[in-house]
C-alpha cells in the first residue's frame, strides 16, 4: 500500500486555491493498487487532502495531536468537516499530549513523515511561523530522505 502524508498552510488564499485543488488532485491520482492518505483534519490544506483522497478510494489515517485538538477549531464548521472526515477514517493515531501546543504539532507533523512513503506540502515556501508549521515539517521530511511534493502557486503570499 502506497503511504501519501500531507502537511500544509491552514490558511490558502483565494488566488492559489484552484492551484492548490489541482495539484493536490493530481498528487492523488494515477497510483496503481491501495493507497493510504496520511493527515491531521487541520483546517485548510489538511482537510482538502483527506476529503479529495477519500473520494479517490483512499484510507485515511487520522493523526490527532492532542486531546485537547477540537478545542482548537475556533469556527463550528470546520469542527464539523473534521468530525466527518475523521469518521471516515480506518485508522486514528492520538499522541499523548493533552494540550495543543507546538510540539504536539510538531510531533504530529513528524509521526506523518515518518510513516509516509511521500509527502504532500501545500507550501508557500516561506520558514514556519512556529515549531511545527510546514516549514519545519518539510525540513524534516527531507532530512530523512522523503520525496516532497509541494504545492502552491508562485507569487502569491500568505496573508
Amino acid at each position: 500500500m502506497k503511504r501519501i502524508g500531507v502537511t500544509g498552510h491552514r490558511s490558502i488564499p483565494p488566488e492559489a486555491q484552484e492551484h492548490v485543488l489541482e495539484g493536490l488532485k493530481a498528487a492523488l491520482c494515477g497510483h496503481e493498487g491501495s493507497l493510504e492518505a496520511l493527515s491531521s483534519l487541520a483546517v485548510g490544506a489538511d482537510q482538502l487532502f483527506a476529503d479529495l483522497a477519500l473520494a479517490q478510494g483512499a484510507e485515511l489515517t487520522v493523526v490527532i495531536p492532542s486531546g485537547d485538538y477540537e478545542e482548537g477549531f475556533a469556527d463550528e464548521a470546520d469542527l464539523a468537516r473534521y468530525r466527518t472526515l475523521k469518521a471516515r477514517a480506518v485508522r486514528e493515531i492520538r499522541l499523548d499530549f493533552p494540550h495543543s501546543t507546538d510540539e504536539a504539532y510538531y510531533a504530529a507533523g513528524a509521526w506523518i513523515a515518518d510513516h509516509c512513503d511521500r509527502l504532500i506540502a501545500v507550501w508557500d515556501g516561506m520558514p514556519a511561523r512556529g515549531l511545527g508549521g510546514t516549514g519545519d515539517i518539510v525540513t524534516y521530511a527531507r532530512s530523512l530522505g522523503r520525496p516532497v511534493t509541494v504545492i502552491w502557486r508562485d507569487g502569491v503570499a500568505r496573508g
